[in-house]
């Protein structure tokens, strides 16, 4: 799954939530259950994967159990064990509800009266059994329901003897809500009037709101799924479709018994039976659908998988992109994995509403307009990159997650750290190595700095970022083919089967020959390594490292294998790099002429900061200025992004880090200036009520930011390379944020021209986003009300999104007030997160957004229920906020509120005001004082 919100990551709820279960109606379901059951096919025989048992050690410190015999409470009883599911769903999108009936075969494991499935907020019917002991079918005697872990037992007259294979039958029912859960329904508006289809959003525990099932990854099964719908519509699922046929009055059998109100308006679709698979990859859909077609030639089978990308009529002609990323990628998954790509087809849907940002269903990936649909001619290279990459993850999910899939929840960052990795480096025009350093290296030492810090195993931006980061520095020890050999050595020593963390490093150490489990012991939390200088080389060290400086006590007691990559110059004036230097105890000496320039972290594909002694950072910050520096792009960008870590940590001065980027002036590369610009907008944001200082700091970003603009000016080319694109839209940026006058002027005069005539031609894509935040930061009601229109009929996802940012930069209070209360009438509960982000980048706002969150606090709670919303609500909502008495009123806000749906975003959230706080009182004097001395001698 692909998640992007508030920064672009996201949670995922491992606890169960309550649950809406009733046993009264469906008589008319319950009338042919009888029928269906005995015109249902016979269990299948799938492999049984091998059971295992792990202790997690450091890396885990939730959830150590066995598979056969679990001791959470989240887990289901294991006397028996679902081998298929036989799914029929009928849904009707103009009542918009759905009903059906499930039968599941079961192996028997021990003699048991009780059958436990889960299920929430459906209504369900008593169950019917067939046992392989008994000749007779017998119907359950009891049900009950735990509302709290969302399950219900059926209790049956005639124990299920151990060895023996049953068959249950229920029938369900529940409305296709708004929820983006379970089965829910999605809207779009054609030729004025609102319409609907429904599609399925399971992971993490939402595939028992939609039928009753053993809802836990380990407990695979093989699914055959037939869907009634109207005739007029569109049946999608994992597999391709079988038979489909109108619904004839004349028939009869279990489907007539099952629902006796079919009529020819209904047709029935019937599925092919998939492989084994978890419950969270099922997926159906239904739909007025159009698709696109393509295929691709597979490498290792010499088959060609058809390839479709499905969505509504007015959305289709944006959808040829994402097409073409996932024609190309498939293939090379295949080859690279050495496992052949086992589904007859891969189709995806694009949704109007989803939660997160995309799902990778076996065969049926699913996500949000943002995720899949863009308009070449108009859309920016941000645009591009996001497609690329949120299709190119969920396709690396078909291997890694789908094929082998981890055996609970705390191993998620299996699926989810190696499907970033591939998803972010497998497309080379956007030099995606490089990128990975901004785009998740740096993010994940961000977030995992904070003491509130946890495992990897738990779903949030760590289970992405710090996971692929950790992985993209064990493949550049090992070396990138070793790792990608050990990668397809576990893929094939567990298909189909369910596998725990030392499954992969036992692979990983088969191609290697190293002790991989060993050496990736202990990533809680990450180390600076502190280097200083001897008579005949360097001392390292390492510590635990927070953004509040060195940990203490027993929070620095980790001792981390460490690959240092040594750069260092050779006889020949070039760079070497020591591999084998490792740093795995707490201090250690290493040789090495200090007189030539040399760093750690070569490459910086280290998960770790580096802290150099202030002589040494002027030296490199001269190597760096030089045309012909040692230290490769990676290299510049990790140094970057260290020194301003440190200086926050008050580990080094934040006036050496900004003199480092001083000397960068003469860069040419825009990954080592989209570094910059980043950590420049966040000292702004830390320093954002100081104006003497802000000043100060603004004219320092313009006078690195300006030459470029006036350099590269406003217009882009076709004939532009990605670099020179996004130099361009990066340097007007961060002089439109330092408030640079000439900038403001050309922005708000295209806005002007666009009102005058309508002609969008003098709005490039790639500048979209700045310059609506010009038109209403800067205009009125009238620059306003064009934006509204936009965002109310936007011609694309990403000048929607835009549009939403943009009318949260207003200065007038009406406008500000009207924005608020769009967000809680008009927008679709996908996008609030972009109005909180947008309310919390505007300096008037960024407390309104707080009382507005508070004053509302109970109508969210309720609206998000089920989603992953309110995290990113908190995130989002106290994030810019930065004084003691906003840490203290945010306290007491929550004190008495129920925080267990929200609690690690609202720790973190706390954790950064702290941080900020501590920032201010240690750095505003070297700060004031460094900017003032380079505004003299300027």
């Amino acid at each position: 799954m692909v998640v992007f919100c508030l920064p672009s990551l996201a949670a995922k709820r491992l606890g169960l939530q309550p649950v809406v279960c009733a046993t009264s109606g469906l008589r008319n379901l319950y009338g042919g259950l009888r029928a269906f059951n005995r015109l249902s096919s016979s269990p299948h025989d799938i492999r049984n994967p091998k059971l295992l048992s792990s202790s997690l050690a450091a890396l885990s410190r939730t959830f150590t159990m066995s598979l056969e015999y679990p001791e959470s409470k989240f887990r289901l009883p294991t006397n028996v064990k679902p081998t298929h599911y036989d799914l029929t769903v009928r849904t009707d999108l103009e009542k918009l509800t759905f009903d059906g009936a499930v039968t599941i075969s079961l192996d028997v494991k021990q003699e048991t009266k009780t059958i436990v499935v889960n299920s929430s907020k459906l209504e369900l019917g008593p169950a019917t059994a067939q046992s392989s002991a008994h000749k007779s079918e017998q119907t359950s005697s009891d049900t009950s329901f735990d509302e709290k872990e969302k399950r219900v037992t059926f209790s049956f007259p005639t124990a299920f003897p151990a060895g023996s294979r049953a068959k249950v039958t229920v029938g369900f029912a529940g409305e296709l809500t708004g929820s983006m859960t379970g089965y829910y329904r999605s809207s779009f508006v054609e030729n004025g009037e609102t319409k609907y289809y429904s599609l399925t959003q399971f992971e993490a525990t939402d595939a028992r709101a939609a039928f009753p099932c053993f809802d836990e990854p380990a407990l695979k099964s093989t699914f055959a799924i037939t869907l009634v719908s109207k005739k007029d519509t569109v049946n999608l699922s994992n597999m391709p479709a079988t038979a489909e046929h109108v619904f004839s009055p004349n028939e009869h059998g279990a489907l007539k018994s099952l629902f006796p109100d079919l009529n020819e308006q209904w047709k029935v679709t019937k599925f092919d039976t998939s492989p084994v698979m978890s419950t969270y990859l099922v997926a159906y859909a239904n739909g007025p659908f159009e698709y696109l077609e393509s295929s691709a030639k597979m490498p290792l089978s010499g088959k060609t998988i058809p390839l479709r990308i499905y969505t509504t009529k007015d959305l289709i002609h944006q959808a040829q992109f994402a097409l073409d990323v996932k024609a190309r990628v498939l293939p090379m998954y295949e080859q690279i994995f050495e496992v052949e790509y086992p589904l007859p087809k891969l189709d995806t849907l694009v949704a109007n509403d989803f939660d997160a940002g995309a799902m990778e269903n076996w065969g049926l990936i699913t996500g949000r307009t943002s995720a899949f649909l863009l308009d070449p001619k108009k859309a920016d290279i941000a645009a591009k990159k996001r497609v690329v990459v949120v299709q190119s993850h969920e396709v690396a999910h078909m291997w890694f997650g789908n094929v082998v899939t981890m055996a609970w929840w705390d191993y998620l960052y299996l699926n989810e750290g190696f499907a970033t990795l591939m998803g972010e480096v497998i497309i080379e025009e956007f030099k995606p190595n490089s990128e990975f350093i901004s785009e998740h290296l740096n993010r994940a030492l961000s977030l995992d700095a904070k003491l509130s810090s946890h495992p990897i195993e738990i779903f949030d931006g760590l289970s992405y970022s710090k996971a692929a980061s950790v992985l993209r520095m064990l493949s550049n020890y090992v070396g990138e083919e070793k790792f990608l050999k050990g990668v397809s050595l576990y893929l094939k020593a567990h298909l189909y089967a369910n596998s725990v963390t030392n499954d992969l490093w036992a692979g990983i150490s088969q191609a290697t020959g190293k002790d991989i489990i060993k050496f990736m012991d202990n990533w809680i939390g990450f180390p600076v390594v502190s280097v200083t200088e001897t008579a005949n080389g360097i001392k390292v060290r390492q510590d635990r490292f927070l953004e509040t400086g060195l940990a203490e006590g027993e929070d620095n007691e980790t001792t981390w294998s460490i690959p240092l990559a040594i750069l260092t110059i050779g006889a020949d004036g070039k760079p070497i790099v020591n591999k084998t230097a490792v740093l795995d105890t707490r201090e250690r000496t290493f040789e090495l002429d200090t007189s030539k320039p040399y760093k750690l972290n070569a490459g910086t594909n280290g998960v770790y900061r580096v802290l150099y002694e202030d002589a040494r950072m002027s030296k490199i910050a001269a190597e760096v200025a030089k045309s012909d520096s040692a230290f490769s792009v990676e290299d510049r960008m990790g140094l970057t992004f260290d020194a301003l870590a440190l200086s926050k940590a008050a580990l080094m001065k934040l006036s050496s880090a900004l003199n480092l980027i001083d000397a960068l002036r003469n860069e040419e590369e825009y990954l080592v200036w989209d570094g910059i610009s980043t950590n420049l907008s966040s000292l702004a944001a830390v320093w954002w009520e100081n104006e003497r200082v802000l000043n100060l700091l603004n004219a320092f970003r313009i006078s690195l930011f300006l030459p470029f603009v006036k350099k590269l000016g406003y217009e882009y080319s076709d004939s532009d390379s990605p670099d020179i694109s996004q130099l361009r839209t990066c340097a007007i940026e961060q002089c439109l944020s330092a408030k640079d006058q000439s900038v403001i002027d050309e922005l708000k005069g295209r806005f002007a021209q666009y009102m005058k005539n309508g002609n969008d031609s003098v709005i490039p894509a790639d500048l979209t986003k700045a310059i609506y935040r010009v038109a209403i930061k800067y205009g009125g009601r009238d620059e306003y009300n064009a934006v509204r229109a936009i965002y109310d009929k936007a011609p694309t996802p990403t000048a929607r999104i835009a549009a939403m940012l943009a009318m949260c930069q207003s200065r007038d209070q009406a406008l500000i007030d009207e924005t608020f209360g769009l967000i809680l009438t008009g927008s679709r509960d996908q996008d609030i997160m972009y109005f909180v982000r947008g309310m919390s980048a505007n300096d008037i706002t960024k407390r309104q957004i707080t009382k507005f969150f508070e004053k509302n606090y109970d109508e969210l709670c309720k609206r998000f229920e089920s989603t992953f919303m309110m995290r990113y609500l908190v995130e989002g909502t106290y994030g810019g906020l930065s004084t003691q008495k906003d840490l203290d009123e945010m306290n007491a806000f929550f004190k008495d509120k129920d925080t267990s749906r929200y609690h690690m975003g609202l720790a973190q959230s706390l954790d950064s005001i702290r941080a900020k706080i501590a920032y201010i009182k240690h750095s505003s004097a070297d700060l004031l004082d460094y900017l003032q001395a380079w505004k003299q001698g300027n």
